[in-house]
Order: structure tokens, then C-alpha cells, then sequence
């Protein structure tokens, strides 16, 4: 049962933190203010290095640009219930538009948009749909952007291979469908350069594991310490806070990561590079939107090679062989749909990637 405002005021005490018009005050004295721009954070903080800060980083680029109010809301806890307080509360405090980082909001967002029809919400990483995934709708005003995972994975994989590296690893976090993509593309990508390079079958090895959560966790950095004492050069780490596992045993091993969301090189030098997704221009691009009258309400949006929705930043990239030109080269081919993306999901699909079609060697998945 949905609680009222007050109750989970009164029990729950969401966190409320401000960012422009209310920066440093209490709920109390900032009330009265209005923001029109709201984020609500999904698990983890404002500088998560991931979907809250990229997502945030868009939002306030455009606000302090144009001069618009602005602020964030952190929910006291991950349920339904406490996204939509949290989206009430904005509402409340006079968002125009709200953006929602992250796939938990998508059955929140699906009841908020009937809820507050005059709210605009940028549903990111996600489409809407109601909590038993009976219904799906994205109304007039709502915008779900979601991004070619597997097309990032794709890069970061066919990059380590080209760089060198024969035995990688993939740690995931939650076998969500993002991350699977993420999973599946990182073995293609890899088969590719493999076979571009003409190496024999076998010559790359790919440990896989699934920790099923977004946490850093004392077993994910043991698994990963393993994974290097038995000869894993670099480790794609695709599970949120889980890439902290991940790069405090590359730090002790001295091997190497990639990450993955944003650019994590910042993170750890152990980075290398970062399977990354337009979080911060695409929020930005869908706020402006909204402000110039064309807001892309009803639609799902699809970001991917082809416009500039996915790829690794090269600038601050460690490669030792792998190039610009190389980069560049693979990624026109890439958007050119030279490289059929994979059909990678079905009803059946359980996040492993024995459907995948390599043969660079054995995928191990870890329980």
C-alpha cells in the first residue's frame, strides 16, 4: 500500500538535498522556494561516477547555463514507494521536469506520469511499465532514453584484445538487461579483434560472473583477486559500486579495469578505459527540449553508435597499442551497422552468455 507524504515524511524521513536556489538550507527554511529542475537519485549518491552523477551533470549543465532552479531528492530507501514520495516531493517544490536515473524507476515513473500530467520526466535508462510488466506506456509527457550497451561492450572489448590482452574477465553486477548487453558485447567485441588479428581459437579466455547486486562486497574483490592471481590481465567491471571491488584488487595485482557507465578513469590509475553512455548530453539534450518546445514525449529514444550515444574516452584512455585511428576506424564500422548488433534478449534469457556465438575460448560463470 502507497503511503502518504506524511507518513513517509514522518517515518522514513527522506533525505533532501539542494542543489542552486537551496543549497546549505533545511527543508524548513527553504520552503516556499520552488525548483523546476529535479533528479531523483537512484541507489547510490549524487557522485556515484555513474547514472546519478552523469545524469545530475547534464541537469545542472543546462540549468546554470539558462539561470533555472534546481535540485536533487535522495529517497530514504529502494522501493516503489519511497520514488514516488520522492517524486510527490519534487512535484511539490514545483518541478517542471524531473529526471529519474536508472531501470528501478520505471515502474514509478509509469504510475508518476498519470499522476502529474503536467510534470515533463526523463526516464533514463529505462521505458515505463507498471510493476508486474503487464503494461508498458510512455506518455506524452515522458521520454525514456535508453543506450547500445552491447555497442559499448563491443569497443571495450574489441580494444583490450587489440591492445594485447588474451585473458580478460567480466564481473557484472545484477544480470538486468543493460548489463547483460554490456556482458555480451564485451565477448563479441573481443571474438572481433581476435579474429581481425588472426589469432587461433582459444588464444582469449573470458572469465564471467554476475555478483547479483550493484554493491562493492568483500567477495566480489576476492573473486577478482582471484581472477588476477590465476592470470586475468584486465577485468570489465559492470556492476556500479562493484567496479570498487573490482579496482581495489587490480590496485593490489597490478592489472587493469575497465569501466563503465562514465568515464571512471579518476577512480583508480588502474582504469584503462570505460565502456561509456551519453548520460550527461543526453539529459542535457532532453531538458533543452523541453525548453524549446519540441520535448520527445511518447518515445523511447535509442542512443547508440550512430549518434554518438555510446563509446570509450580515449583522451584520458591508457591504451599501450590501441590508437585513435584504430578507435575511430572500428567505430565508424561500427555505427555503419557493418556489425550486426546482437539479438541478445528473449523471455527465456537468464543473463549467462552461452548463447552467444564466440569462439574465443571458454566463458566460465562463477555461482
Amino acid at each position: 500500500m502507497k503511503k502518504s507524504i506524511v507518513a513517509v515524511l514522518a517515518l522514513c524521513t527522506v533525505v533532501l538535498l539542494a542543489a542552486c536556489g537551496g543549497g546549505g538550507k533545511s527543508p524548513e527554511e527553504a520552503a516556499g522556494e520552488t525548483f523546476e529542475l529535479a533528479l531523483i537519485t537512484d541507489l547510490g549518491t549524487i557522485d556515484d561516477k555513474s547514472f546519478n552523477q552523469g545524469s545530475w551533470e547534464g541537469l545542472v549543465q543546462y540549468a546554470e547555463e539558462k539561470g533555472i532552479t534546481h535540485k536533487y531528492y535522495q529517497p530514504s530507501e529502494q522501493s516503489d514507494d519511497a520514488y514516488l514520495s520522492a517524486i510527490d516531493l519534487a512535484v511539490k517544490g514545483g518541478a517542471k521536469v524531473i529526471v529519474t536515473p536508472g531501470f528501478l524507476f520505471e515502474a514509478p515513473v509509469f504510475t508518476a506520469q498519470d499522476r502529474y500530467p503536467e510534470v515533463n520526466f526523463i526516464l533514463v535508462d529505462g521505458s515505463p511499465h507498471n510493476a508486474d510488466y503487464s503494461q508498458f506506456k510512455t506518455g506524452a509527457n515522458t521520454v525514456g532514453i535508453t543506450y547500445a550497451e552491447d555497442q559499448a561492450g563491443f569497443l571495450a572489448g574489441y580494444a583490450a584484445v587489440k591492445d594485447g590482452n588474451t585473458k580478460l574477465g567480466f564481473v557484472g553486477g545484477m544480470a538486468v538487461p543493460a548489463v547483460v548487453r554490456f556482458g555480451y558485447g564485451f565477448i563479441q567485441g573481443a571474438e572481433y579483434a581476435a579474429a581481425e588479428l588472426g589469432l587461433a581459437p582459444g588464444s582469449v579466455t573470458v572469465n564471467y560472473h554476475y555478483t547479483g547486486a550493484f554493491a562493492a562486497s568483500p567477495e566480489a574483490q576476492a573473486l577478482a583477486a582471484s581472477w588476477y592471481n590465476n592470470g586475468v590481465e584486465v577485468i570489465f567491471a559492470c556492476g556500479g559500486a562493484v567496479g570498487n571491488s573490482v579496482m581495489a584488487a587490480a590496485e593490489q595485482a597490478g592489472k587493469k579495469v575497465i569501466g563503465v557507465d562514465v568515464d571512471q578513469s579518476s577512480e583508480s590509475p588502474t582504469v584503462i578505459t570505460s565502456a561509456t553512455k551519453g548520460l550527461r548530453p543526453s539529459v542535457y539534450s532532453c531538458i533543452a527540449a523541453y525548453y524549446d518546445g519540441n520535448f520527445p514525449g511518447g518515445q523511447v529514444l535509442v542512443l547508440s553508435a550512430d549518434n554518438d550515444g555510446v563509446g570509450l574516452p580515449m583522451e584520458s584512455s591508457k591504451f599501450e597499442k590501441f590508437s585513435r585511428a584504430d578507435y575511430d576506424a572500428i567505430y565508424r564500422t561500427i555505427a555503419s551497422g557493418s556489425i550486426p548488433r546482437m539479438d541478445l534478449l528473449d523471455g527465456n534469457d537468464t543473463g549467462s552468455p552461452s548463447r552467444v556465438p564466440v569462439t574465443i575460448t571458454r566463458v566460465t560463470e562463477v555461482k
